[in-house]
Formats: structure tokens, sequence, C-alpha cells
């Protein structure tokens, strides 16, 4: 069940020094250059889903007729086995078996416009919103129950230390080589002093073989979404020793991303699938809706697992499997509400900014730029207008500003290189 650990070597290969490579140029239709009036080009798309809870826009567009209302009512929502999955699918296109957009890992639409993960041919893709904000978590084995780990990892470098002399593996996994999950696990070991390249063997798991992978002793710790973490609990395997909230509350995660062809051929598809999308996103954020978006989600078409795995977290609800429980956190996954859907640019450029701390880019990348390239924030807008959103619903601005942490450590992305600075563990070549 577990997939093999790629090597920072080959996963560097092929990758590009600088943005100036991503495209010659750019000739994607510009902020609301949709034609009025018109009817979409095309009446569907294939767009991939991994099973975690933050792909219930996609579902939901589905399941609720929100493509159907906005004139592509033949959109597919296909289960993808694997981030690696969805990268090569993506690969293909939807013309040729693959797909045409997905529900993705945020850095994954940069990784494959660079070259960096598709064998150093860029795949052009763009980011025209993200899906929600918070609600992923990291979940250590049960083995660790009285260690004393949570937010503070510290406690688990001389446990870590102790078996790596005994010649025994210290295995960590996250879901895809540069990817949210590998970034978050990534910050809380090294937040407590355990550097994450030399002291642990980071691993890729899809996400829903994580509990399986636990189960049978393959892993220490991973990071994954919901509802894995939860079932976990449920299943008595582990505990959360940190939701992600905790580490950065309000931080993004997954993005809906499309291939730059699929946008170029088909831009009024791409406004109503984006509208669908929107609209979803709000139906799954009502706190009226929650039950029954786990229930959806439950069903063997899409997680086939109990929905009480899905409906604790998505309410903010949370068991953490270790004798802590928390209500009404704060802490759950938001689709729409604080300004979930937008895709601020400055947030990207964090992502960016720690593929380029863990030597996944190289330091010559020039963020604002390559952001520039992949970020279309402008055809969210587009998509918003049409559909009527609030004003108090639009960011003002493509920055939220300075970021803090829970270590304290603060990104401004005005200023990427001042946090470098500030991180006394980095693997930057």
């Amino acid at each position: 069940m577990m997939q093999t650990t790629t090597t920072r070597r080959s996963f560097l290969k092929g990758a590009t020094a600088t943005a100036a490579t991503l495209i010659a140029a750019r000739t994607l239709f510009p902020s609301g250059a949709f034609a009025q009036g018109a009817g979409p080009e095309v009446t569907g798309a294939k767009l991939g889903f991994i099973a975690l809870t933050d792909s219930s826009p996609l579902i939901i567009a589905l399941e609720k007729g929100f493509y159907a209302k906005h004139g592509v009512p033949d959109v597919e929502v296909m289960k993808q086995a694997s981030w690696g999955a969805t990268r090569d699918n993506l690969v293909l296109g939807g013309a040729a078996n693959g797909i045409d957009g997905a529900h993705i890992l945020t850095p994954m639409p940069y990784l494959m416009s660079l070259g960096t993960v598709t064998g150093g041919t860029p795949v052009p893709m763009s980011i025209i919103a993200r899906l929600n904000l918070d609600a992923q978590a990291i979940s250590v084995s049960q083995a660790y129950k009285d260690a004393g780990v949570g937010l503070d990892s510290s406690p688990l470098k001389a446990i870590f230390a102790e078996r790596k002399a005994a010649g025994e593996e210290v295995n960590v996994a996250m879901t895809f080589p540069g990817g949210t999950h590998d970034m978050w696990i990534r910050y809380w070991l090294a937040a407590g002093g355990i550097d994450p390249t030399k002291e642990v063997s980071l691993i890729t798991v899809p996400p829903p073989q994580m509990v399986a992978n636990m189960k049978v002793g393959t892993m220490d710790a991973f990071c994954v979404g919901e509802p894995w973490n939860e079932q976990l609990v449920n299943q008595g395997v582990g505990f959360t020793a940190a939701t992600t909230g905790e580490l950065w509350k309000g931080h993004p995660e997954k993005a809906l991303s499309l291939r730059n062809e699929f946008i170029e051929a088909n831009p009024v598809a791409t406004q109503a699938i984006l509208m669908a999308v929107m609209e979803a996103a709000q139906w799954a954020d009502a706190i009226e809706n929650k039950e029954e978006l786990a229930q959806i989600l439950g069903k063997r078409s899409w997680f086939n697992i109990p929905a009480a795995d899905v409906a604790g977290r998505l309410k903010g609800d949370i068991n953490y499997g270790n004798g802590r429980v928390a209500t009404a956190t704060g802490l759950e996954m938001k689709f729409w509400k604080d300004h979930a859907s937008y895709p601020f640019k400055s947030h990207d450029a964090w992502f960016l900014t720690e593929n380029i701390r863990w030597g996944y880019l190289p330091g010559s990348t020039e963020i604002t730029a390559t952001v520039d390239q992949v970020n279309r924030e402008d055809i969210w807008r587009g998509a918003a207008a049409a559909l009527g959103v609030a004003a108090a619903d639009i960011p003002e601005g493509t920055s939220r500003g300075p970021e803090t942490f829970f270590d304290g450590k603060i990104f401004d992305p005005a200023n990427p290189t001042a946090y470098l600075d500030s991180l006394a563990i980095k693997a930057m070549a």
C-alpha cells in the first residue's frame, strides 16, 4: 500500500531555474472578458478529486445540480487514486482520456507549470480558486500516546534519535513531495528542532491509504486532510497531535486548478464551472448543511466511509484521540467564509518559499513572477461578479498581508528572504 519515497535529487531533476521559462507569452483572456449572453463553449469537463473533505465543492456542485444550473451539465468529477495519478492525468488532459482540471494541493500547479514534477517538461496550469482553509492534521501512532507530543513536536526528538541509533527506520508520511501536507509536517517537525531531512524518513502515501498503513505499523506519524485523521481516531489507531489550523489559523489548502489549454479554449465554460463550484462552496459552508454534506461524502461513490468519520471536524468539534476533546474550536474546514474561496497570491508565495526552503525549487526562483503566471485570481473575480457575490466576500487586494505561525515566525509576502533567513532548519542548496 505504501508508495516509495521520492528523493529530492530526482524531484529537482528537470526543474526550471526561473519563472521566465514558464510560458513564452501570456495569451489568456483578461478578467471579465467573457462574452455576455454567450453559452459555454463545451457543456462539460473532466475534473479530478481525491477522497478528502476539501473536495466538497466539486462534489456538491454535481450533487446539487450547480454545474447544470450554470450551463455545464456534463461535468464529470472523477476519483483519483493519488496526487501522482492526478498529476499524470492532468498531463494527459481530458481529450486524451486524462482530466482537464482538479481539486489539487495548492503547490502542484506551480510544480507542474515549472516542469519540476513532470520530467522537466512544463505543463502550464492555472489556479482559479481556493477550495478551503484549515482542517488538515498531523496524526501520530498510538505508540507515542504518552510521549507528551502535541503542537510541540520536540518530545519526539529524543525518541526518534534512540530508534534510529538502534537501527530502526522512523517513517513520517505526507501525500506528495512539495505539497501542502509535506510543508505542514516539515514545518511542525522543524519548529520542534527535528530536521525532517536528516532525522526521519519522509515517505509518500496516498490520503485514503494513511489509516491502513498506520494500522499495520509502517509509519510513526503522518499529515493528511480529513476525514482520515478523524477516522484514525475513531478506529483507535492513533491520535491527532495538532491540526494545521493550530500551526497557522486560516491557512490555505487545496485549489481548483485547470490546464491553461482548457481555459484558453473554453473561457465561458471555465467561468461556468467556477460559478458552480463557488455556489457549492457557499452551500457546504452553511452549518445547517453539515450533516447532509457528511452523508453525501460518505457515499460509496465518493469516500465510501461512515458519515461519522466526516461530520465532527466539519463542525470544528475535535476528538484528538489522546484524551483531549474540543468543541466549537473555530478550526472547522472553511469553504467560503473568511474569503476561503479566493486565491490570495500572497498565500501562493508562501508555498513557493517553503518549496525553496526544502530544496524542491532553486533559490533563484522568481516568486512574484511565478505566482503571477499561475494564480488567476482575475478569473475568480470575474466569476464572482457574474454570480453576484457580495462586495464583503470579495477581497480588495491580492495579498492578505504578513502571516504569523504558531512558533512566532512571520511570513511577509513582500520579503520572503527575511522569512527564510529567520528559519534555523532548512535544506536549501
